[in-house]
């Protein structure tokens, strides 16, 4: 019979679990450098995962820590994934949009192309239809041979390597991770 089939021993046993690994939980979202505010999300999250679980999980702490490190990890890929739709979109704006000066839309653009110009050929042919051209993505897909439903992917590859450049070349300023 398990400690955790009587509801009074599962929280006794669910608080000295959570009391032995809690310094190990903290160096964890520390090393990965996860925001305060949504540590509790992604450690709430897998551990009513763990709960679910428990029956056949045979080390919960080491599940626990394993499962943490992949959340961590797909948060990051998430925020760098918001991050590239928010440049895609602006960028977009930018080259599209008609309130911004003349002027200034033919410098950006110009600068684009520069920085588009240095970097690998598939980028470019993705970029250039993409930001030059104004293809949304299936078209982009479409022309270039590739599944619409790996666009997505490609894409974001692309601005992320695109980003890097951006920032080599000063026009774009790396911001600062925020330390809690």
């Amino acid at each position: 019979m398990s400690a955790l089939n009587h509801p009074r021993q599962e929280q006794v046993d669910l608080e000295l679990f959570l009391h032995r690994v809690r310094p190990r939980l903290r160096s964890l979202f520390a090393r990965y450098r996860i925001p305060v505010q949504d540590t509790e999300d992604i450690l709430q999250q897998a551990l009513l995962t763990l709960l679910y679980q428990w029956e056949t999980v045979r080390d919960p702490e080491a599940w626990l820590l394993g499962t943490l490190r992949n959340r961590c990890l797909l948060y990051w890929r998430d925020c760098r994934r918001k991050l590239y739709e928010v440049v895609d979109a602006t960028v977009l704006d930018l080259v599209a949009g008609s309130e911004i000066p003349e002027q200034e839309r033919a410098d950006i653009a110009r600068d684009l192309a520069t920085v588009i110009g240095r970097l690998p050929e598939r980028c470019q042919s993705v970029l250039k239809l993409r930001y030059r051209l104004g293809y949304d993505a299936s078209e982009v897909a479409e022309r270039l041979g590739y599944s619409p439903t790996s666009m997505s992917k490609i894409t974001t590859r692309c601005l992320a390597t695109l980003m890097r450049h951006l920032t080599a070349a000063g026009l774009l300023k790396k911001k600062k991770p925020q330390q809690h």
